[in-house]
C-alpha cells in the first residue's frame, strides 16, 4: 500500500496546470511604459550618482499638504544633461533651479525629465533644487498601501505618518526613485504647528522656533539610507532613552510615543534592548551606531524606517497579539519590535538593488524572528517557531518578481523564505559556522544594495555547496521538493521529485532509528539495507515533503 508523510503544516500539492502558470513567474502579467519609468536603471537615471538630499518641508495637519523642496546633490558619472526625478500624483514640481537657473522640465505620468543647460562634466558634484506640493496621496491601509496617514491621537492632536514601501518614496517627496542608488547622507527639515513634533531618520541636530508659532526640526542621516526607509512622523509625542552597550559601544536608544501611553511604552519597549543583544550576536553590530536607534509610535502597525522604527503593535506581545506561528512562542515577543527592528540589518543594511529581490530584506528578517526565540528560549524553541509559520505559505507564485518593473514577488518571501534559510542552516550543520555566515553577509555587503545572485554566490560560497538548485527550486518555482522513495529485496531506493531540474539538496533521513545524511538527486540512487522492516524519515527541519511509494 502507498503511504504519503508531509513534513510541512500545510503542503499544496499543485495540478500541472496550475504549476505551469505558476512556474518561474510565467502567468501572464501587463507591464505598463508607467512600471519601466518607476522599476527600470534609465538613462535619466544612470548617468548621476546620488550623494546627498536636503529635503526641507512643511507639513500641514489642517489642509492634509506637503510643500517644500528637496535639494540634490549628485555626481556625474556620465556626461548627459536630462535628469529624471519621480513624484507621484498629485503632488506637483513647480520649479527646479540649478545654479541660479530656472530649468524646463516634461511630466510623463510619475517621472518628470528635466533638461539641465549647465555643463554635466565627468566626475564633477553638482546641485540642484526641485520646488514641489500639494496633496499626497492618503494611505488606504498603511503599511501595505501607503501613502501618508492623517489621523488625530485620542486627544484630538494631529497624528501624521509616512509609509511607503513598494509605492515608493516619491508619493510624497521628489527623489531619484530606484532602489539601486542610495543617497549617502541627508538632511531631513520638516515644518509642523508648535505644539507637536516631528521625528524622522538620524540625529535631531536642532529645533527652530518661528515666529509664525510652528517648529522646524532638522534631523541628520550619516548613513545611506534607502528611499522608503526615510519618514515623518508627527504626534503629540514624549520620548525617554537609554544607552546600550553593543560591539560597537554605547548605542543611543531613544522612544516617542503618544503622550497618554508613556507607561504602557517603558514597559513594552524592554524588548528593544533584547532584541540587539540577540541581533548584534547573530549578524554583527548594529549597523548605524551613527544615527542612533529609535522607536516612534505611528497610526499604522509599523514599518522597518532606517534608525527612526515605526510601531503601532498595540503595546503588546505577539502579532496585534496572536502567534503567528501557532506554536506559542510568538507570544514571548513584541513581533513588531522584533521584525521591523531586524529589517536595519536586512533591508536597511542590505538593500536590494530591485524590488524583485525584496525576498533579501523579507526572508532573512522574518527568519531572523525564529533566532530571537532560540537566542532567548533554546534551540528547538527557535525551531519550533520556523516550523509553525508553515502553515502560513501559499506556494501561489514565485517569491522572485518580474526585474525592471518594481514588481515584487508573492508574499512567501516571508514564511517560505524563511524556511528556506532555515533548511540552507541544516545543511551547513554546524552552528556557529552558520552564525559566522550570517554576520559575514553584514560585513561584506555593509550599507551595500545587491542583487540575488550576489547573495547567492556569497552563500554558496560560505556554506562550501552549490546551492543553486535550492535557490531555483524555493525562490523561483512553487512546487514543494518531494523525496520519494522505496524499500526493496534490502535496497532503500530514493531521488527528488515535483522538483526543479538538477534538484540535489542533501537531506538528513532517521533511517530505521538512526540518523543519517543521504544525497538524492531526480535519478533514482540505490542502497543497501541491513535491517528488517526498514523505515525513513526526514528531519522535520527541512521544508520538503517525502512520498513512500513501497508496494
Amino acid at each position: 500500500m502507498k503511504k504519503i508523510f508531509v513534513i510541512i503544516c500545510a503542503v499544496v500539492f499543485i495540478s500541472n496546470s496550475s504549476f505551469a502558470q505558476g512556474l518561474l513567474g510565467k502567468s501572464e502579467v501587463v507591464f505598463t511604459k508607467q512600471d519601466s519609468l518607476r522599476g527600470s536603471i534609465t538613462k535619466e537615471r544612470a548617468w548621476w550618482d546620488v550623494k546627498y538630499y536636503h529635503l526641507d518641508i512643511k507639513v500641514n495637519p489642517k489642509d492634509s499638504t506637503i510643500t517644500g523642496s528637496n535639494t540634490i546633490k549628485y555626481q556625474v558619472v556620465q556626461e548627459y544633461n536630462r535628469m529624471q526625478i519621480d513624484l507621484q500624483n498629485p503632488l506637483e514640481i513647480y520649479k527646479v533651479i540649478q545654479d541660479g537657473v530656472e530649468l524646463k522640465y516634461k511630466r510623463e505620468g510619475n517621472a518628470f525629465f528635466i533638461e539641465l543647460v549647465a555643463l554635466q562634466k565627468l566626475g564633477t558634484v553638482k546641485e540642484l533644487t526641485v520646488f514641489y506640493g500639494g496633496k499626497p496621496k492618503v494611505a488606504v491601509n498603511p503599511p501595505w498601501d501607503g501613502g501618508i496617514t492623517w489621523k488625530k491621537d485620542s486627544n484630538g492632536n494631529p497624528f501624521i505618518a509616512s509609509s511607503c514601501q513598494g509605492l515608493g518614496a516619491s508619493v510624497w517627496w521628489p527623489n531619484k526613485d530606484h532602489m539601486y542608488d542610495e543617497v549617502e547622507s541627508m538632511l531631513i527639515s520638516v515644518n509642523v504647528p508648535g505644539n507637536l513634533t516631528d521625528v524622522s531618520n538620524g540625529r535631531l541636530l536642532s529645533v527652530k522656533k518661528l515666529k509664525d508659532g510652528t517648529k522646524t526640526f532638522n534631523w541628520y542621516v550619516s548613513n545611506p539610507i534607502n528611499n522608503y526607509g526615510v519618514n515623518i512622523n508627527i504626534g503629540d509625542y514624549v520620548s525617554f532613552s537609554e544607552k546600550y552597550k553593543g560591539e560597537k559601544g554605547d548605542l543611543d536608544c531613544s522612544y516617542y510615543v503618544l503622550r497618554d501611553n508613556l507607561a504602557k511604552a517603558k514597559e513594552q519597549f524592554k524588548d528593544v534592548p533584547r532584541m540587539l543583544k540577540a541581533f548584534e550576536h547573530w549578524f554583527g553590530p548594529y549597523p548605524f551606531y551613527e544615527d542612533s536607534y529609535k522607536l516612534v509610535e505611528a497610526p499604522y502597525l509599523g514599518m522597518e524606517h532606517q534608525s527612526s522604527v515605526t510601531y503601532g503593535n498595540g503595546f503588546k506581545n505577539g502579532y496585534r497579539g496572536r502567534d503567528l506561528s501557532g506554536t506559542g512562542w510568538g507570544l514571548k515577543f513584541d513581533f513588531i519590535i522584533i521584525h521591523e527592528s531586524g529589517h536595519e540589518w536586512f533591508a536597511n543594511n542590505i538593500t536590494d538593488k530591485d524590488i524583485a529581490d525584496m525576498w533579501i530584506h523579507e526572508s532573512f528578517t522574518n527568519y531572523s524572528e525564529s533566532l530571537f526565540v532560540e537566542y532567548y528560549y533554546g534551540k528547538e524553541a527557535g525551531y519550533e517557531y520556523v516550523r509553525g509559520i508553515r502553515k502560513n505559505i501559499e506556494n501561489d507564485k514565485p517569491i522572485i518578481g518580474h526585474y525592471d518593473v518594481n514588481s515584487e514577488g508573492s508574499s512567501d518571501m516571508y514564511y517560505k523564505g524563511a524556511n528556506m534559510l532555515h533548511t540552507i542552516r541544516q545543511i551547513v550543520n554546524d552552528d556557529e559556522k552558520w552564525r559566522t555566515i550570517l554576520r559575514g553577509l553584514n560585513s561584506t555587503f555593509y550599507h551595500q544594495t545587491v542583487t540575488t545572485k550576489q547573495i547567492e554566490d556569497y552563500l554558496s560560497t560560505s556554506v562550501g555547496i552549490d546551492l543553486s538548485s535550492v535557490f531555483n527550486q524555493y525562490l523561483r518555482d512553487t512546487r514543494i521538493p518531494t523525496l520519494e522513495y522505496f524499500f526493496k529485496d534490502k535496497k532503500l531506493g530514493f531521488r527528488w521529485t515535483n522538483c526543479v531540474t538538477g534538484f540535489n539538496m542533501p537531506v538528513k533521513v532517521t533511517l530505521s532509528g538512526e540518523e543519517k545524511w543521504i544525497k538524492p538527486t531526480t535519478d533514482w540512487v540505490t542502497n543497501a539495507v541491513t535491517v528488517e522492516n526498514p523505515q525513513l524519515k526526514i528531519d522535520a527541519n527541512f521544508y520538503v515533503a517525502e512520498f513512500d511509494i513501497t508496494e
